[in-house]
């Protein structure tokens, strides 16, 4: 097993150095340190964002608001997508839910605002991207593996933030920037940014709508796949000095979509959010910063069969049925920065607590009479450091360590539902872990002509609920998955290297990693009870091994055209053969001009057929359903500027109506109206879009 796993790891670094990929999107910053954990704002030189390359060792930052191909639907896990590395589990026309390196949930920390966000399907209908507005933030920064202790453990995937920046007015004045989208299948969106203030404080209004009809694949045959969100984010904030700030938000939102591969649609998606955060830099000797903040958000999430749809009387679900459920996260995080010399140091402590509720009910808005019963409830206490080592102008070392103190409480007096309730054997129990976690890598110029980076990490994971509440069964010899699941070890080690000469960048990472106690989920035949017939699943631990990377090719050919491409691979393995959801090899190619204030690309993605597969496991949201053919798709983009405030892009995806699924795919695999016979959901066909951007 070790052999395979080096030898595959060595396969990928090979390919990472010698093949080609898409970029385009590059930030106009040399380095992030990793101490303070602050990306530098980016400024964009591509028209249509078709990839983005990295900027640090791990590290992609890319700005939300810009146009992108393919057009992303109105969640985060689309515009994620243009990140070499992660892919998506498609439930309809929105809402996917991100993989990123074949990882999945909450191996991936989520933040908006540095506050955590989380959904309540016990089926992961509306994972936390579905709640995200991506173009109302400035900046999307990610950080791959296990390679920073800032923001939250566990994160043995991946961290992914969306930020707001702070609207310094040095005189009073007037800041907004917004688009209008429309394209096929009636898709039109609204987004519109406006700040006002005067150097002592300011005011700001994000909000957005996006609404599309169900698709058609490239056979002609219509998906259920509409949505219609809206969201509505206001701030204001108090700015003495242009290193100071005081700010309160407040958020809400709500949206209804329909699922193709779901015995249920989502009726409501309602966010409630409040926050405040203080930041004070550049505050001068050895203490330079300080950043705190508070938060809490609450979801409250309806899925029923009657609202976008009609009941099957055929079906598993021949009556008006919803099930509501919701959940309310609050929480917060202090951190001081100090540098001095040659070193810089950012420490702090964080928390967050999560109570989740439900109800359910037969018959048309029945759900509404019936009282809320609380299930479950989290909370998690961490204390982290991490520092940066400046050993010389090309040499740095950077580390981090972070312990976590996570408790979960079972309230469930009964587990099923319907006419199958039976008496929980873990009612009232607590489960308390302790969880280490921590990094070190060493960097060399990585903002030089040549550079590269070597890092091992190590991240510890409490289940999550959906790991330790929806499951049908436990591990042999538990009583169910709250007893039995135990916390996932990830120790990683990730590489690369960076090479910028004249009109060539190039860049590769790769990664090997063990996993003991990964979560998996079998899936197997027979009743559910509850609601619904469909699969038992049982959830267990099994130690695994993976690998995979990344590489990228930027070749300015001449003034006004560039060749791209990005080669994304990743690979797992179980004793008992490959581990579920793997993506297939990835390659997209692309090329881009300028002539004036014209503008156009083209971009080719190709997907290898991929059957390493591991038939009925997974994980709660999505199984293998067999091996999968490859395919590729062809898209092409152009642009006018009109003025530096003013842009229009259009584009065709999918131009040769091509009819394809991606192996990733959700179809069969919900707790709600499991199908017989799961077949793949097809992606979108031909789609034209036109997006006019502008600022002021």
């Amino acid at each position: 097993m070790k052999r395979t796993l080096l030898s595959r790891a060595l396969a990928v670094a090979v390919l990472g150095a010698a093949v080609s990929a898409p970029a385009l999107a590059r930030p106009a910053t040399d380095h992030v340190h990793g101490a303070a954990g602050a990306a530098a704002v980016t400024q964009l030189d591509g028209v249509v964002v078709l990839g983005v390359a990295p900027i640090a060792a791990s590290t992609f930052v890319t700005d939300p608001k810009l146009p992108r191909q393919p057009v992303p639907a109105s969640d985060g896990a689309d515009y994620l997508k243009t990140i070499p590395g992660f892919s998506t589990l498609r439930s309809g026309g929105t809402n996917g839910d991100p993989v990123l390196r074949g990882m999945f949930g909450s191996r991936i920390a989520l933040l908006t605002n540095d506050g955590a966000l989380s959904g309540a399907c016990p089926s992961r209908m509306d994972n936390a991207m579905s709640y995200i507005a991506p173009e109302t933030y400035d900046r999307l920064t990610v950080i791959k593996g296990p390679q920073t202790v800032l923001w939250g453990g566990g994160a043995s995937a991946g961290t992914v933030r969306f930020e707001r920046e702070i609207p310094y007015f040095d005189r009073p004045g007037v800041q907004a920037q917004g688009s209008l989208l429309g394209g096929s299948n009636n898709r039109n969106d609204q987004v519109a940014d406006i700040s006002a203030g005067t150097p002592a404080g300011y005011a700001r209004l994000s909000a957005n709508r996006s609404e599309a009809d169900d698709y058609s694949d490239g056979n002609g045959d219509e998906v259920p796949s509409a949505w219609r969100k809206w969201n509505a984010d206001a701030a204001v904030g108090w700015t003495p000095d242009a290193d100071t700030v005081l700010e309160l938000s407040a958020g809400t939102g709500d949206a209804q979509a329909r699922y193709a591969g779901r015995g249920m649609d989502g009726a409501r998606f309602r966010r409630d959010g409040l926050g405040l955060r203080f930041e004070k830099k550049h505050i001068g000797d050895v203490l330079d910063a300080v950043a705190a903040n508070v938060y809490r958000n609450e979801v409250d999430h309806v899925m029923d069969n009657y609202s976008l749809r009609d009941p099957d009387p055929t079906g598993s679900m021949p009556m008006p049925m919803a099930s509501n459920v919701g959940d309310t996260t609050q929480g917060g995080r202090v951190a001081l920065t100090w540098q001095q010399d040659r070193w810089e140091v950012t420490a702090g402590v964080d928390g967050r607590q999560s109570e989740h509720r439900k109800r359910s009910a037969m018959g048309r808005g029945a759900y509404q009479a019936q009282p809320w019963t609380e299930d479950a409830r989290f909370r998690t206490l961490g204390v982290f450091a991490e520092s940066h080592w400046h050993i010389s102008e090309v040499h740095h070392l950077m580390s981090g360590l972070r312990i976590d103190r996570a408790q979960a409480d079972d309230l469930r007096a009964t587990t099923g539902s319907g006419m199958m309730p039976m008496p929980n054997p873990t009612a009232g129990q607590r489960r308390s872990e302790t969880l280490p976690g921590g990094f070190v890598r060493y960097e060399h110029d990585m903002a030089g002509e040549f550079g590269w980076y070597a890092g091992v990490g190590h991240a510890e994971r409490m289940p999550d609920y959906w790991e330790l509440f929806s499951p049908t069964r436990g591990p042999a010899g538990a009583a169910n998955a709250f007893a039995g699941v135990q916390p996932e070890r990830t120790t990683q080690l990730d590489a690369g290297l960076q090479f910028r000469r004249g009109n060539l960048e190039a860049w590769a990472s790769v990664y090997a990693g063990r996993i003991d106690d990964y979560i998996l989920f079998d899936y197997m035949s027979g009743p559910m009870g509850g609601m619904a017939m469909g699969s038992t699943t049982r959830a267990r631990n099994v130690d695994a091994d993976i690998a995979g990377g990344e590489a990228g090719l930027d070749w300015k050919v001449r003034d006004g055209l560039k060749l791209s491409g990005v080669l994304a691979y990743a690979w797992g393995e179980t004793a008992e053969g490959a581990l579920p959801q793997m993506p297939p090899l990835e390659a997209r190619l692309s090329a881009s001009g300028e002539h004036g204030d014209w503008s156009w690309g083209t971009l080719l993605r190709i997907a290898a057929a991929q059957d390493r597969v591991s038939t009925d496991q997974g994980n709660v949201v999505g199984r293998d359903l067999g091996p999968s053919p490859g395919f590729a798709v062809f898209s092409l983009n152009g642009g006018y500027r009109f003025s530096e405030h003013v842009q229009l892009t259009a584009g065709i995806d999918n131009l040769f109506d091509r009819a394809y699924s991606e192996h990733l795919n959700l179809a069969g695999n919900s707790a709600f109206g499991y199908p017989a016979d799961p077949q793949r959901i097809n992606e979108p066909g031909r789609t034209a879009w036109v997006k006019l951007n502008f600022k002021y």
